[in-house]
């Protein structure tokens, strides 16, 4: 969720998600089923609706199913079962429901002559995959990379807003929402960029000291 949302109401709501992971791991649903079935429903939610102009359908399903990306950490924190696996698959099903989203939406704009729309959201897409690429990147290399001003959460609302924007048929909704997706996301790669060049600097002088 967005840095407002992770502090305010916290408790009440992992309260709510720990009883739903409960009773799902009762009958037997595992953390990796939640993250592939989610997955599964927001790409079939953007290929069905949001590429066909059904914005309102898509965006509803869109947001409904992404509370599975909480459901999914609670099932395994609950259960005891975290694991690096389950961490690696929770990030790839993120990054493909992301770009099915920005794809889904850029297919749609394409087929309404929309080409300036079109264009920022791929160009969105692109940085967002970037933003993920460049903070695993740097933690692999030993170094944290936890900054920038367009974190997923972050994203996924401009988005959300952009598309609730375009069914309320505000004037050059996904243009504009397009545009300033491009841009966190881009500034969110600068930022991590100038964050990893200086952590993995300090790591590689520590090792020389």
């Amino acid at each position: 969720m967005a840095k407002f949302l992770r502090t305010s109401g916290r408790a009440g709501l992992r309260r709510y998600i720990d009883a739903t992971a409960k009773a799902l791991i009762r009958i037997g649903v595992s953390a990796n089923a939640v993250t592939i079935a989610g997955t599964a429903v927001i790409v079939a939610a953007s290929v069905l609706l949001l590429s066909q102009g059904h914005l309102l359908a898509g965006l509803i399903v869109v947001t409904l199913t992404a509370f599975t990306d909480l459901l999914d950490g609670a099932i395994a924190r609950v259960k005891g079962t975290m694991s690096r696996f389950g961490a690696l698959l929770d990030s790839t099903c993120d990054r493909l429901a992301d770009g099915a989203i920005l794809a889904g939406l850029a297919y749609w704009l394409l087929t309404e002559e929309r080409f300036t729309a079109c264009a920022l959201a791929l160009w969105a897409l692109i940085a967002s995959q970037i933003v993920s690429y460049v903070k695993a990147r740097c933690e692999s290399l030993g170094a944290e990379c936890k900054v920038g001003i367009g974190e997923r959460p972050e994203r996924l609302i401009l988005a959300g807003v952009s598309v609730l924007a375009e069914v309320l048929t505000v004037p050059f909704a996904m243009e504009i929402g397009m545009g300033l997706l491009a841009l966190l996301a881009s500034v969110t790669v600068v930022q991590r960029l100038v964050h990893a060049h200086a952590a993995l600097e300090a790591l590689e002088e520590r090792v020389d000291a």
